[in-house]
């Protein structure tokens, strides 16, 4: 049997994603950033964001919904290095392992176009690592749509049940399972070595 294709999401599996420290100007304070972030309703503006919703769009109608209050989405954008320059302990290692043993690898990310060029700058391997990403915000699909799972397996030539997907959200999982991949919940990369050699992958390591 040939290798499975390995898929990765990227937010939360390979980059750390802290929103709140992109606010940090307006909110020196982490826990009042989280809690204006909950008074407007960040996590629902921002996932219209990686739905490809354009930026002035957005603020536009955060502006609307919530007047001044939500100034500080606009510096957002520029901000939005700070929120990712973490890198998930061991995924990046577990990757490039799985890279180097012949495993191909891909990604799914549900991630705003205009966010997508801090992603690249501040991690180039992205570009070297993976033979190809969809960006959620550049195709206007998210996860756990079918839709995006299966633009990834189109346009690269392959069958969604010789994949292997890895995502930190459970819905995420649900919905590449729907499509037919086997698909691993992400909590840590040490549970992801464990799960991927449940499945007969087991890794070279370096001597």
């Amino acid at each position: 049997m040939s290798k499975p294709h390995i898929v990765f999401d990227l937010g939360e599996v390979l980059i750390g994603w802290t929103p709140e420290l992109a606010f940090a100007d307006d909110f020196p304070d982490p826990a009042q950033a989280r809690d204006w972030m909950t008074e407007i309703g960040f996590r629902d503006w921002n996932y219209l964001q990686d739905g490809g919703r354009p930026l002035s769009e957005g603020l536009a109608a955060a502006r609307a919904a919530h007047g001044e209050l939500a100034a500080p989405l606009e510096r957002y954008t520029d901000n939005f290095p700070a929120s990712i320059r973490k890198a998930v302990p061991g995924s990046w290692d577990l990757a490039e392992a799985l890279k180097a043993d012949g495993y191909r690898l891909l990604a799914i990310t549900n991630w705003s176009a205009d966010n997508w060029p801090a992603a690249l700058s501040l991690y180039p391997r992205l570009t070297t690592l993976f033979e190809d990403i969809v960006v959620s915000g550049i195709e206007g699909l998210l996860k756990p749509e079918p839709e995006i799972y299966l633009t990834l397996t189109r346009r690269n030539g392959i069958e969604p049940g010789d994949c292997i997907f890895i995502d930190d959200s459970p819905a995420n999982v649900a919905g590449a399972q729907a499509v037919g991949m086997d698909a691993i919940h992400f909590t840590d990369a040490p549970a992801l070595d464990k799960a991927l050699q449940a499945r007969g992958i087991v890794i070279t390591r370096d001597a």
